[in-house]
């Protein structure tokens, strides 16, 4: 039996078959000399996502793939992907190519600089989107950090590295991905961001985009807010 991997990079797509082979290239490239998987999760695509996946992994690519049968959203393709996952550490990463795999390396070195307990979050400094996307992005991190006071400038970004363990303790429900930081925060870890690179999408169209965001209203955000208000972390001395 193989060793268990140190990063599991969990990857959410919905209909982005042309984007799967070159993001594979880039993710074995990038973490090569690193123990690492490739968990892919099909969140009920209706284009040859599947035939993408299943043919990428037969190349001896250490690449695992899951299917929902029908589309449940990123949030739920993320928590079955982790659920998943053998690696100590979680990287998520956006199925569309435009999060830089080259940046894992680095948010991994940083996040075990600090401990185990650690969240690194990826701020797109120089986003390559829409300015539709951009103002809409703009408009709902200023909501939320008001709010929320997770202290995160970009909680939007697909690209985040993080303890597995500290996952699977987070509550878990629709549109949670965009706030992980908070809920990290909840659960007494530490957050950080860290600049990342952010590239146009040059294959495909957009699937979990500004409809999506949209649709995390006011009420997702006070819902959070509720949790955290209601969250409660005992100081645990050892005997």
């Amino acid at each position: 039996m193989s060793a268990a991997p140190l990063v599991s990079v969990v990857i959410p797509v919905r209909n982005e078959a042309p984007n799967i082979a070159p993001l594979v290239a880039e993710i074995e490239a990038a973490l090569r000399g690193i123990p690492h998987e490739i968990v892919y999760v099909d969140d009920g695509s209706t284009d040859g996502t599947p035939e993408a996946l299943a043919g990428i992994a037969l190349q001896g690519i250490p690449l695992r793939w899951l299917r929902h049968r029908a589309s449940c959203g990123q949030s739920a393709a993320i928590v079955t992907g982790v659920k998943a996952a053998r690696g100590t550490w979680i990287a998520t990463l956006d199925g569309d190519g435009q999060n830089d795999p080259a940046d894992i390396p680095r948010m991994l070195a940083t996040a075990e600089a600090h401990g185990g307990n650690v969240m690194v979050a990826g701020h797109r400094v120089d986003r390559k989107d829409s300015w539709v996307k951009r103002r809409t992005s703009r408009w709902a991190n200023g909501i939320r950090s008001r709010l929320l006071r997770d202290a995160t400038p970009d909680t939007g970004c697909g690209l985040k590295l993080f303890p597995r363990a500290l996952f699977l303790t987070l509550p878990h429900f629709d549109h949670m991905h965009r706030f992980l930081p908070a809920l990290a925060l909840r659960s007494g870890a530490t957050v950080l961001s860290e600049p990342v690179n952010h590239r146009p999408r040059v294959r495909g169209v957009s699937n979990y985009g500004t409809l999506d965001r949209l649709a995390v209203s006011i009420l997702d955000v006070m819902g959070v807010a509720w949790l955290q208000r209601r969250g409660r972390r005992p100081e645990i001395e050892e005997r």
